[in-house]
């Protein structure tokens, strides 16, 4: 197996190719409204990183969010694309997994990310016999109050629970989902694995204009 990685739910974008024992290279780009610039330089890096080629892949995992709509739509499209082109085996992971089981907390918690107008993505987990981080809730979108009244005693770990840490009991561990945890969980099996379909939860902004009567 050599896969590839990728995930573009949280401001960066975040690519790994792991070849079935670990992860073998991993590169990174910064720029929250840059993420159609910024992946595939990422994805050439991080196989320069692992010393493989595009032509080695056997497997590509994307996150498929939740998210902003044009960042989870440049990753999406990526790996279908690859996918296709390339007669990859693909798997859609909810980049809040991938960040659940990157905090390795071993109990009960809430991973929540930035959703913009003041509301937060998340869901909540619980450590089975093996202490992974399974999904037992969500993935939703909340204000952050609301998310507090809901879950007063849970721990929270991701962006959303530092951008309101007033209300929220934010933990430590890593703000945004990575494309190295996101890889772990799939070879490992520790992820439920989606089809290539965002899980936006919300509709774009953007709306096509009313017609003119």
């Amino acid at each position: 197996m050599l896969l590839l990685a990728i995930d573009t739910s949280g401001p960066a974008v975040s690519v790994a190719v792991h070849d079935g024992d670990q992860v073998v290279g991993t590169a990174q780009g910064e720029g929250t409204m840059a993420h159609g610039e910024l992946l595939a330089p990422a994805v050439r890096d991080a196989l320069a990183d692992a010393g493989r080629s595009a032509a080695d892949l056997t497997d590509v995992a994307v996150g498929v969010g939740p998210g902003p709509f044009t960042g989870l739509r440049v990753g999406i499209v990526t790996a279908r694309t690859l996918a296709a082109t390339l007669g990859l085996t693909s798997h859609g992971v909810c980049s809040l997994d991938a960040l659940a089981l990157d905090a390795g907390l071993g109990r009960e918690h809430l991973v929540a990310i930035d959703a913009r107008r003041k509301e937060v993505y998340w869901a909540r987990y619980v450590p089975d016999a093996d202490g992974v981080a399974r999904r037992v809730d969500g993935p939703h979108v909340d204000k952050p109050a609301e998310l507090a009244r809901l879950h007063p005693d849970l721990p929270v770990v991701g962006r959303g629970a530092t951008l309101y840490a007033d209300v929220l009991d934010a933990a430590d561990g890593p703000l945004d989902p990575s494309a190295a945890a996101l890889a772990e969980g799939v070879v490992r099996g520790h992820v439920e694995v989606l089809g290539l379909e965002p899980l936006y939860l919300r509709r774009p902004d953007a709306q096509p204009a009313a017609p003119v009567r």
